[in-house]
């Protein structure tokens, strides 16, 4: 019989399968490939989909830079004024942000800038402020096939500029920090820190914007250091307020008026060591709690917190806002601190404002504030309203109360405590004519055996003489570090906290 075409007697391209014109290899080869295609497949589903927010959110990824300098961002205004604006450039990036004042209210706004991001209310409100927000989003069909973006909406916050003004005067060239607050309402009518910067002196990406910041970032006075929100200090004897508070609440006190078993001189439980007065009209015993805070007595304030105890002191102290890591407004300030696990001794010096107390000058407005408002303390706000670019309301920020710190009536004993420290006592330079105005001194101090310049603190509120309401303003200064030769609270502070009141009073 003769051969086949192909010279041999097996069929022509069957494999070991039947699966006629493929060899093994070439098998090999399509199942490789298509392994391949699989694993390209998964991996663009894990990117594209599981991955893109992190992706999107990625400091590295310019694109999002780019998109969100292509058109103007939304502007931050107070007192319905913009104090930010946006100015094309004509480069990579086609607007770069600007500030009006850009010192001033750089504690409020923060800064937002090409290349190294953006802090404060230009962070937290940034998708809002680059219309990125999915409720600017409007309903047109078009809109959505499209994917057009919305222009950029404002964030009107609750800042007067008035009172704002005169924290930023009031402090000049001495660092420190103001915070001041509506009682009733819990609105942030000031927020200022000292020194300040500009924040648009590094809003673009060029060689002078990376100067700026750099010389920002090695300033040994910490220009762009919030002290208003993210510093915490030892708050010295404005602490002595929460202090009277709860040995009010707990009866530890019934009079304030009434002599004390406060003994003189108080020695520290478990120690040899006395706790000293600044003021020789405090070193007898028996003084009376209104005298003990008129005179802003260590050694009763002390004893009067250790008789206390430990847990209700704690429990008044994060009625105020104390130990709270979360108090976001919506910008999230550092967590001020008192010991929920101390012994006496510790418990005493915490009473007065030291041992590892420590607070941010919006913490202890909120105690001003907390008592200003017979004891209720309302949440702080610094945004009144969310808008789109033609005005209509995104979000609409409504007052809330934060906690009841202490009851009506014990407010009410604080309130004349209060009054009388500024009426009788430390805080004389804080009187308003024509206003009631109740406050408490503090120095703070610190440092390696306490060699550091003191903390001169002030905390207050005001009202219009003979109105019944809840006074309209409540603040706290801080003075971190002065030149002046008086370093207290009543001579540094004060004077700073009766400007900011004033403004307030005056609109």
């Amino acid at each position: 019989m003769a051969a086949g075409p192909s010279g041999g007697g097996r069929p022509r391209g069957n494999g070991p399968q039947g699966l006629p014109g493929i060899s093994v290899t070439g098998r090999r080869a399509a199942t490789f490939c298509l392994l391949l295609v699989g694993a390209l497949c998964v991996q663009a589903t894990r990117v594209q989909v599981f991955e893109a927010r992190d992706l999107d959110r990625n400091s590295a990824n310019q694109r999002l830079v780019v998109e969100r300098y292509a058109r103007p961002r939304g502007d931050i205004l107070v007192g319905g004024r913009a104090v930010t604006g946006s100015l094309p450039t004509g480069g990579r990036y086609a607007y770069e942000r600007t500030y009006t004042d850009g010192p001033t209210y750089a504690a409020v706004t923060g800064f937002a800038s090409q290349a190294y991001g953006n802090s404060q209310l230009e962070g937290t409100e940034d998708d809002l402020l680059t219309g990125t927000d999915g409720r600017l989003g409007g309903w047109s069909l078009w809109d959505a096939v499209s994917r057009r973006q919305n222009p950029g909406g404002d964030v009107y916050t609750t800042i007067d500029p008035a009172a704002q003004q005169a924290a930023m005067n009031g402090l000049g060239d001495q660092k420190g920090a103001v915070a001041a607050i509506e009682p009733a309402t819990g609105r942030i009518l000031a927020l200022a820190s000292t020194p300040s910067y500009d924040p648009g002196g590094f809003a673009g990406s060029g060689n002078a914007d990376q100067t700026a910041w750099n010389r920002l970032q090695v300033d040994t006075d910490q220009p762009m250091l919030n002290r208003a929100l993210r510093q915490t200090y030892p708050p010295g004897s404005t602490f002595k307020v929460v202090t009277a508070a709860a040995a009010l609440a707990a009866g530890t006190v019934t009079d304030p008026d009434a002599p004390t078993a406060a003994p003189f001189p108080y020695v520290l439980p478990g120690t040899t060591t006395p706790l000293v007065n600044d003021n020789a009209a405090c070193d007898r015993p028996g003084l009376s709690l209104d005298t003990a805070m008129t005179l802003s007595c260590n050694s009763v304030l002390g004893w009067l917190g250790e008789r206390t105890g430990l847990s209700k002191l704690v429990a008044t102290a994060e009625g105020f806002g104390f130990n709270d890591p979360r108090l976001d407004m919506p910008v999230r300030p550092a967590r001020s601190n008192v010991d929920t696990s101390m012994d006496p001794a510790q418990l005493a010096l915490s009473s007065i404002g030291q041992y590892d107390t420590a607070a941010t000058p919006l913490v202890m407005a909120m105690v001003a504030a907390g008592v200003a408002d017979n004891g209720t303390v309302m949440r702080p706000q610094l945004v009144d309203r969310l808008t789109r670019s033609d005005g209509g309301t995104v979000e609409l920020m409504k007052p809330a109360v934060y906690r009841q710190a202490t009851s009506p009536a014990v407010a009410g004993q604080l309130q004349r405590l209060m009054t009388d420290v500024v009426e009788n006592g430390t805080g004389g330079n804080a009187r308003i004519p024509g206003a009631v105005v109740g406050g408490k001194t503090g120095t703070a101090e610190h440092g390696a055996d306490n060699s550091g310049t003191p903390y001169a603190w002030f905390i207050a509120w005001a009202k219009p003489a003979g109105s019944d309401a809840v006074p309209p303003v409540a603040v706290a200064v801080v003075v971190a570090d002065s030149d002046a030769t008086d370093v207290t609270g009543g001579a540094l502070a004060a004077p700073i906290a009766r400007a900011v009141m004033r403004a307030v009073l005056g609109r």
